[in-house]
């Protein structure tokens, strides 16, 4: 996000869905060998005889697509239609987890994210490092207190925007997106 007055943020770099997946299988491989332990567990599939937006996805144990451990299961629709998707274990996710569950009207902001304002400012307290948002990226912006999804790269990392997970969906799909509903997995 940029703040206000500041120019536009024109980002023509696009992701393909294939080369994301790519990068996170990486991003697992190597964390996985460095850390002298493999231990891996396999994601769950939406179950297909679940009704439509109620299907549930379980967070791998892995890392997202932003390098951080997930372990909150989540349902997620846009527009309706249930996506996958995953939050990191940050003090901040836990916080955004007890507003759940949410439905949220986004709107665009810059050609880059769709945004929503939430009910209220999140506590970033003991937040993790930044890392810059990537298609398909949900993120926080502190000091406006809103949810940004990105379907464009974001800008550089920045303490003030906070990646709080990712949903495995086309950048097209996300950039059209007018409502996003998030309830807790039971």
């Amino acid at each position: 996000m940029t703040t206000l007055g500041a120019p536009p943020l024109d980002f023509a770099v696009r992701r393909r869905p294939g080369r994301a997946a790519s990068a996170a299988a990486l991003m697992l491989a190597i964390s996985a060998c460095s850390s002298g332990t493999q231990q891996t567990t396999p994601a769950a599939t939406p179950s297909a005889s679940a009704p439509a937006g109620q299907r549930e996805t379980a967070a791998p144990t892995s890392s997202s697509a932003s390098g951080r451990d997930t372990s909150m299961n989540i349902h997620v629709t846009l527009d309706g239609r249930p996506v996958d998707a995953v939050l990191n274990d940050s003090p901040t996710v836990r916080d955004f987890a007890a507003l759940l569950p949410l439905t949220l009207d986004l709107k665009d902001f810059h050609g880059t994210e769709r945004v929503a304002d939430l009910p209220r400012k999140l506590d970033t307290a003991g937040a993790p490092e930044p890392v810059a948002a990537a298609v398909g990226d949900i993120a926080y912006y502190a000091p406006w207190g809103n949810l940004a999804l990105f379907y464009q790269d974001g800008p550089a990392p920045s303490p003030d925007l906070l990646v709080l997970g990712h949903l495995d969906v086309s950048a097209d799909q996300l950039g059209r997106a007018t409502s996003i509903t998030v309830k807790a997995a039971t």
